[in-house]
């Protein structure tokens, strides 16, 4: 195929989704199907990534769960991500950290710890998520924050560095958010 084609090609899909979703996307997403790209990475069915995220290292990710564009997930140390999850964009996971290797001229050694986000979490855009923290089930977290430390389930999170602004209950499969005063 030419270039001609190629560009033709995209063109016919770009206005397919258009008329279907009233969407544009870049078009590189058009050359990409975020499914088969999680497929591809061994993530369970149903889950899908943007073509501009970053994935490195060991990440597990479970079903029916959506990750965004622009997100970095840093697997180096072990990364899991829950089933039914949304990783809204530009959202970033680490589990591990170079600051001791940067402040000693590399004498000390990178340090690496598994992060976990449980099942049915939201994490809102441009958040970022240390190394080492664990997020239960049930939680959400606030865009823009900055999450250095663990939070049980059904938890409600926000700000920088993340506190717990609230919680969740769910009774009958409707949720109903209580925030702290």
């Amino acid at each position: 195929m030419d270039i001609n084609e190629l560009i033709r090609q995209i063109e016919i899909k770009e206005s397919e989704l258009e008329k279907k979703y009233h969407r544009v996307l870049p078009r590189n997403e058009y050359l990409n199907d975020r499914w088969e790209k999680a497929e591809r990475l061994g993530f369970s069915k149903g889950a899908n990534i943007y073509d501009t995220s970053y994935v490195f290292g060991d990440v597990k990710v479970g079903e029916k769960t959506w990750i965004g564009p622009f997100t970095l997930l840093d697997g180096t140390g072990g990364l899991e991500i829950g089933a039914y999850c949304n990783i809204s964009s530009g959202v970033q996971i680490y589990t591990h950290s170079s600051l001791d290797w940067v402040i000693t001229r590399g004498n000390a050694e990178y340090v690496h710890s598994k992060t976990e986000i449980g099942d049915c979490v939201y994490i809102g855009s441009q958040c970022v998520i240390d190394k080492g923290v664990k997020i239960g089930n049930h939680s959400v977290i606030g865009a823009n924050s900055y999450v250095n430390k663990s939070f049980p389930d059904y938890s409600i999170i926000a700000g920088t560095p993340a506190k717990l602004i609230g919680t969740i209950e769910i009774s009958e499969g409707v949720p109903r958010y209580k925030f702290i005063k």
